[in-house]
C-alpha cells in the first residue's frame, strides 16, 4: 500500500496529462522496461470522451463463468468494499476476471457504479466485461473493459487486495493509474511528482516539431535534428 501520496496539486496536473505523454515522459526516468506497466489490446476505454483519470488501485479478482456447487448463484461479499477503502483517494477499482475466457458475466453495471462512484472511485480498469453504460455515463464514471455483456452470468468476487494482472498491465494495491482513451498504465510511485514537469518539457519539444513540420523552414536536416533531440 502507498505511504507517498500525492498533493491535490499534484493529482490534477497528472489529470490535465493525455495517457501517450504520461507513458513518455515514465521512459526518460527509466525506472522499468518499455513494453511494461500499461493495458495491451485486451482493454478498450469504454467512454473515450471522458477526460482522463487518476487515482490508487484496489484490486479483485472475480469468476462468471461456472454456476456454484450448490444453489443457483454465489453469495454476494461485501467485504471488498472494506478494502476499497483502505486505499487513498482518489481509487480506481481493478479487476481481473480470471476464467479461461474472460467477460462470459458483467460484475460492473449500473448498480455497483453507484456504488464505486459513493466508495470514491472514479472508474473501473477489467479485462472482464460491463454493462448499463447510458446509466453509468450519467454519473460520469469512467470504465475501462475487455467486452460488454447483457447479463451478470455468475458473476463473483473471490478475492481482494492482492497482485493482479489485467490486460498486461500488473497491479498491487495501491498503485497510482492514469487512464484515458488511449489505454491505463501505473505510474511509478518514485517518479510521480516529477511527471508534470518532464511532461511540459516534451510537450514544447513536439509542439516545436509540429510547427516546424508546417513552416517554410522544414527541411530533413532540421526535422531529423528536431525528433532526435524529442525522443524520450
Amino acid at each position: 500500500m502507498t505511504t507517498n501520496q500525492l498533493t491535490q496539486v499534484q493529482l490534477d496536473q497528472l489529470r490535465g496529462l493525455d495517457s501517450f505523454t504520461v507513458a513518455d515522459t515514465i521512459l526518460m526516468f527509466d525506472v522499468r522496461l518499455r513494453n511494461t506497466g500499461f493495458t495491451d489490446s485486451r482493454v478498450h476505454c469504454i467512454f473515450p470522451d471522458f477526460p482522463p483519470i487518476v487515482g490508487y488501485a484496489a484490486t479483485a479478482r472475480i469468476r462468471t463463468s461456472n454456476p456454484p456447487m450448490e444453489g443457483h448463484s454465489y453469495h454476494d461479499r461485501t467485504v471488498w468494499w472494506n478494502h476499497i477503502l483502505s486505499v487513498p483517494e482518489p481509487r480506481i477499482l481493478v479487476v481481473e476476471d480470471i476464467d479461461e475466457h474472460p467477460g462470459l458475466g458483467s460484475f460492473i453495471g449500473e448498480v455497483h457504479a453507484n456504488i464505486l462512484d459513493a466508495l470514491g472511485c472514479v472508474g473501473v480498469v477489467t479485462n472482464g466485461a460491463v454493462r448499463g453504460l447510458r446509466a453509468v455515463r450519467a454519473i460520469g464514471f469512467q470504465m475501462f473493459a475487455g467486452n460488454l455483456s447483457v447479463s451478470r452470468a455468475y458473476a463473483h468476487i473471490f478475492d481482494v487486495g492482492g497482485p493482479i494482472t489485467v490486460a498486461g498491465m500488473k497491479v498491487q494495491p495501491g498503485d497510482l493509474l492514469h487512464g484515458d482513451v488511449h489505454g491505463v498504465q501505473t505510474i511509478p510511485l518514485e517518479i510521480a511528482d516529477k511527471i508534470p514537469d518532464a511532461a511540459e518539457r516534451i510537450v514544447r519539444n513536439k509542439e516545436r516539431i509540429v510547427a516546424l513540420c508546417h513552416s517554410g523552414e522544414f527541411t530533413l536536416d532540421k526535422i531529423r535534428a528536431a525528433v532526435k533531440d524529442w525522443k524520450p
